[in-house]
C-alpha cells in the first residue's frame, strides 16, 4: 500500500495537480516513516561515502550531501533520480521543490539535504562525473 500511495503522491505532484499534504499522504514524509541516510561527502581524492545505501520503496529517506570546498565536485546519478520522488532540497534554509533532478555541483563548500521517497525497485548509483574510481560512486539498491 505504501508503494501504491508514493506512486499516486509522485504521479499527481509531477503533473502539478496536488501536494502530498493535500492529497493526505504526508503520513509517508512523517518522522516515523523517515530514515536519515549516512552523508555524502564530496572532496578532492577522498571516498563520498562509506557503505552502499540499501533503501525500501514506499519509504521516506533524507540525505546530506557536503562539499568540503577543495574543488568544484558535483554528483550525477539520473537513474537513480528517476526511481525517487523528491519532496525538497534544502540549500542554506531554502527550499526547493523540483520536479526532476539529475544532479547537482557545488561550486564551494555547502551542504544540502535531499528528502525523498524511494520508489522504483532496482539497482542504481551516483558519482562523481567524469570518475572512474569505485570510492568516487555509491551503489544504491532500492528492495
Amino acid at each position: 500500500m505504501k508503494l501504491v500511495n508514493a506512486l499516486v503522491i509522485a504521479a499527481l505532484t509531477m503533473a502539478g495537480t496536488a501536494s502530498a499534504q493535500d492529497l493526505g499522504f504526508a503520513g509517508l514524509l512523517s518522522k516515523s516513516n523517515k530514515e536519515e541516510l549516512a552523508p555524502i561527502t564530496l572532496s578532492v581524492g577522498k571516498p563520498i561515502a562509506e557503505a552502499p545505501l540499501m533503501l525500501k520503496s514506499g519509504k521516506a529517506y533524507e540525505i546530506e550531501i557536503t562539499a568540503d570546498g577543495t574543488g568544484e565536485l558535483g554528483l550525477e546519478g539520473p537513474g537513480f533520480f528517476r526511481a525517487i520522488w523528491i519532496n525538497e532540497i534544502v540549500i542554506n534554509g531554502l527550499e526547493i521543490r523540483p520536479l526532476g533532478l539529475d544532479s547537482v555541483e557545488f561550486d564551494k563548500a555547502g551542504t544540502m539535504e535531499i528528502e525523498f521517497i524511494a520508489i522504483k525497485p532496482g539497482r542504481y548509483f551516483m558519482r562523481q562525473p567524469g570518475s572512474s574510481g569505485e570510492s568516487q560512486r555509491v551503489e544504491i539498491t532500492i528492495q
